[in-house]
């Protein structure tokens, strides 16, 4: 089950997962912490929903990361052509023996 289809237990989270659920319980905390999703106890179950306005803002977040390091690697593929023609062009103008 995902849960940005639908908020979800965590029964079910837990059996298509290949890790004890302390393990996964830790994961979800870790998640809840960083405001991405919320959960609550429902009876004897805890439910987990996503936070969508949280995945905006982490999108947004990845986009400018993307951006950043796109325009880093432009300036460094520049540099590596610039720097291949200058050899190219130095080594054309040595005398051969």
């Amino acid at each position: 089950m995902r849960l940005s289809e639908r908020e979800c237990a965590v029964g079910e989270f837990f059996k298509p997962m290949p890790m004890a659920l302390p393990t996964l319980l830790k994961h979800i905390r870790v998640l809840e912490e960083s405001g991405l999703v919320t959960s609550q106890k429902v009876g004897r179950e805890r439910v987990c929903q996503l936070k969508p306005e949280a995945m905006h803002e982490t999108n947004k977040w990845l986009a400018d990361q993307r951006a950043i390091w796109e325009g880093r690697m432009d300036r460094m593929e520049a540099l590596a052509l610039e720097l291949h023609a200058e050899k190219a062009q130095h080594d054309t103008s040595k005398p051969r023996k």
